[in-house]
């Protein structure tokens, strides 16, 4: 088993009703970027805009990140 991490920002908004053009105005991080978190297509977590989504979120670094089996 082979365990990854899996960013959840698209479940995290969905949720709470939130577009990811909104998280990009209340973060000042392109939309760009922002979908691509919401998309799970980073290569490289930027430690400055997982802290920024957080705080814009007002939640904890295990809301948008899981650790999964690779398989799924």
């Amino acid at each position: 088993m082979i365990l990854v991490i899996r960013l959840t920002v698209d479940k995290y908004l969905d949720e709470h009703g939130i577009t990811r053009y909104e998280l990009a105005k209340r973060t000042a991080i392109k939309f760009q970027t922002i979908d691509k978190y919401y998309k799970n297509r980073v290569v490289r977590y930027d430690n400055y805009i997982l802290d920024r989504i957080c705080t814009a979120l007002d939640c904890d670094i295990s809301d948008i990140i899981e650790y999964v089996d690779d398989k799924i």
